[in-house]
């Protein structure tokens, strides 16, 4: 056995002595130390050997495995750590190259402007809430003061899912209105609820069947529409500059009273008139006024102690003033030579 042995280790030290690459040590390693090689079969001996043969024999065959194990694993390490310094050698980065121009993305207008308005209105203290898209024709149109017969609830304007139940919601109110229904009557909002949603719209340049509101709402006691007149002001001047200013006609809509249209200064001419605000020198960006009395108390709130101004724009309308777009369409689009460098210009 011990002779065996003695052999065994001079072939294998000699087919060590002529491996030059790790695919030659894989070779040999299998060749030798396979469960079918020769060092395994030493173990198939023993059968036939006494006891204290066994232990002598037993021992000497263990070391000598381990001894040729650890010889692989030091020729492995060697020719791994030659194979690494030759890939980095071949693979080190020239520092002086010029480095690569990599092209990043952006947020798009219609995030921007969201973005922008979240900033403005939550350093005011108004909270940001979001709703489903989803509806319920209850908070879409009922609790918001809409009769049944009210043009706005025609199938031919809303996109009804089931019967005059579920629609997708033609506008970010009901988020309003499950505010205030939380609120329980007992608590002061001040909240903006900007969304996508849904109206049948022929789709031209200034109409889109899809378009993203921005609606405020604020609920406590002693609220004037001097109040919503300051907030305006101040959201038109931080969004276009302090040049400009704002003003409110009289209108009418059915969630609100008194309601007014919001127009700001045309940026884009002296107010002698441009082909943006035609001969008037105002632009209206938004519709609002006085929560009307029948919207607070079916939402809970007492009118007799509670008032609140609510006011609506749309984010697509604001972004194609700020941006100086003649097609609301093109912010939808996806080619960067139409919208990576919007900037306002003089408009004749």
């Amino acid at each position: 056995m011990k002779e065996k042995i003695k052999s065994l280790e001079i072939e294998i030290n000699e087919g060590l002595s002529k491996v030059s690459n790790l695919s030659e040590l894989n070779d040999l390693k299998i060749k030798y130390l396979s469960k079918s090689g020769p060092v395994s079969e030493l173990t198939s001996g023993l059968r036939d050997l006494s006891v204290e043969e066994k232990k002598e024999y037993g021992k000497l065959i263990t070391d000598f495995r381990n001894d040729v194990f650890a010889k692989f694993e030091d020729l492995k390490s060697k020719y791994e750590l030659e194979e690494l310094n030759k890939k980095l050698e071949n693979e080190k980065v020239d520092i002086s190259m010029p480095g690569m121009d990599i092209p990043s993305g952006s947020p798009s207008i219609v995030e921007k402007v969201i973005d922008d308005a979240t900033d403005f209105f939550t350093s005011l203290g108004y909270d940001v809430y979001e709703g489903p898209e989803i509806e319920l024709d209850k908070y879409n149109f009922e609790m918001l003061n809409l009769p049944k017969d009210h043009p706005a609830r025609d199938a031919q304007d809303t996109y009804y899912l089931k019967d005059e139940e579920i629609l997708l919601r033609s506008q970010t109110s009901p988020v309003q209105v499950r505010v205030m229904l939380d609120g329980k009557g007992e608590t002061p909002i001040r909240m903006i609820c900007p969304g996508k949603t849904y109206r049948r719209e022929d789709i031209n340049a200034t109409h889109e069947q899809e378009f993203t509101q921005i609606e405020g709402l604020v609920i406590d006691k002693n609220i004037s529409l001097s109040d919503l007149k300051g907030t305006f002001d101040a959201f038109v001047k931080h969004t276009f500059g302090e040049n400009v200013e704002a003003r409110f006609r009289p209108s009418y809509y059915p969630f609100t009273e008194p309601s007014v249209e919001m127009d700001m200064s045309c940026i884009y001419c002296d107010g002698s008139g441009c082909s943006m605000c035609k001969p008037k020198g105002w632009i209206t960006i938004s519709g609002g006024g006085m929560v009307h009395p029948n919207v607070l108390r079916m939402c809970g709130y007492d009118p007799d102690k509670w008032q609140g101004f609510a006011f609506g724009m749309a984010a697509e309308r604001i972004g194609m003033l700020k941006y100086n777009m003649s097609d609301m369409r093109t912010i939808h689009e996806n080619d960067l030579r139409e919208t990576k460098n919007f900037d306002r210009k003089e408009v004749k």
